[in-house]
Parts: C-alpha cells; structure tokens; sequence
C-alpha cells in the first residue's frame, strides 16, 4: 500500500534492535536509535574511493516538515576543481566509502574551517579533504541560512577551540551551526524527554522506508551519519537482519512486538 514503512521509538538500550539476530552486539559499537555520548567519527582515514550508488538515502523530519534531504543528483568533485566553485559561506562534504562524510565551512582563498579530532581548525580545503571527494551541500538542510559574512565570522570565531570547550558532536553539527545557528547542532541544545519529534527516514526501495525516531536532531544526525559511515549495502542488510528477528518473535505463540514498532503495512 503506498509508501509503506516501519517505525521504531526506543527509549532505553534494551529495546534497540542489533546486527546480531539474537539481541546481544559482538562489540561496542553504536546502536540504532539511542542517544550517543561519544563520538570519534571524525578521524579521517587514507581511503579515497567513493561509489556514490552505495549511498544511503534519507531525509529527517520534525514532525511533518522536512528539514534534510540527500539528493541524489549531488555532483561531486576532486577538491582541486570544487574549489573553482566555491563561494565563502558555502558547506563543503569530503565523502568517501565506508568512512564517516566530513563537513567544513568554506571561508574564502582555498580555506575552510572544520572540526577535526576535538578541534576547531582552519585549514586549505585540499589539506582537510585529504584526497577524498567533495560536494558543496548547501541545500541539504532546509534552515534559512545566515548571511556568508555571518556564516564565515561564526566559523572564524571558533578555531581553536578544542576538547571540552566545543559544543558541537561532529564536522556536521559544527559546520550546520555556523550556517544556520541554530541550537539543535549544538550539544545540549535540546531537552531530551518526553514525545521524539525528529524522524529519520532510510529509503529501503522505491516503494518502502524505515523509519526511526528521536528526541533530538543531534541524534538522528548521529545515526544517519552511522548509515554513512556503513553504506547503503551494509545498512540495507543490517535492516534485514533485523527485520527477520522481529518476524521471528512475532511467530512465537503470545509474542508482543518490541516496544514502538509498527509492522509494514501489507500489500
């Protein structure tokens, strides 16, 4: 029936389902749909190799209004030539497979300022793409932007700043806040209790998406920022897994569905 989707709301580490189809996680890693503390997903590694095909594609919403989109028409380009296209005030992604995107803030004459391994720094936007593709993203969220004169001082105005002093969970939250200053790409910038009005949708297929949902935009960036990092192949089989184990319970005689899933609607 339509665009069909399932939806799941976790409100404590018990309820988030795992790769491993009996419920216990091989390692430490993130989950799906929690809250994280911690982050180290701006170490930048020494792969440059990017298949756009096996992005995840995905929206988040609050509430009923779309606030971030991926476009698949996105170009991307070697860092040499995106700079013949760069405006000071622009956001840059540096994207490679099966890493972590790195966003920056473009500043004018060949520089940006990102945030890179707990700190805020300026650097020529050649050396912070460390030899991975690039896009300008602008568009990607739906904010009305400031000023590039106010985007470029936000962004000036932190370098430097590192470890405890920041505000900011990764390169996305930092560089969003110096576009759009808003609270929400901030730390804290949100109370997180009762209703989760964020929504991240995956695209499954043409037809089908997951969704899952947040108290916080920060995150639901955190999680889709973990389907980047996997890929659309990985995250898509993730899924699967999961949805086998939850097909599972539901088979067992007197069985309830985890706490906040809607099953697909059928066809």
């Amino acid at each position: 029936m339509g665009n069909q989707m399932d939806k799941l709301s976790h409100l404590s580490y018990a309820e988030v389902p795992t790769v491993d189809p009996t419920g216990l996680d091989t390692d430490d890693g993130p989950r799906i749909g929690v809250s994280y503390i911690f982050s180290s997903d701006d170490e930048l590694e020494d792969e440059e190799h990017f298949d756009q095909r096996d992005e995840v594609e995905c929206s988040v919403y609050h509430r009923d209004e779309c606030i971030y989109e991926r476009s698949a028409q996105l170009e991307v380009y070697s860092p040499e030539n995106l700079l013949n296209k760069c405006k000071a005030g622009d956001l840059v992604e540096f994207v490679a497979s099966g890493q972590y995107p790195h966003w920056a803030v473009y500043v004018g004459d060949f520089q940006v300022v990102h945030l890179h391994r707990a700190e805020v720094k300026n650097s020529f936007l050649t050396d912070a793409s460390q030899g991975r593709r690039c896009r300008i993203v602008n568009d990607s969220y739906k904010f009305k932007p400031l000023g590039a004169d106010m985007v470029v001082q936000n962004a000036m105005e932190q370098v430097g700043l590192k470890d405890r002093e920041l505000s900011w969970r990764n390169s996305e939250c930092f560089a969003a806040w110096c576009r759009f200053g808003r609270r929400e790409f901030k730390m804290g910038g949100e109370i997180r209790i009762g209703k989760q009005p964020y929504r991240l949708k995956i695209f499954t297929s043409a037809k089908h998406s997951h969704v899952l949902e947040f108290q916080s935009l920060e995150d639901a960036i955190m999680e889709k920022r973990r389907n980047d990092h996997l890929g659309r192949t990985a995250a898509l089989r993730e899924l699967a897994c999961h949805y086998r184990n939850v097909e599972g319970s539901k088979k067992q005689p007197g069985a309830l569905p985890a706490p906040g899933f809607i099953f697909p609607d059928q066809p």
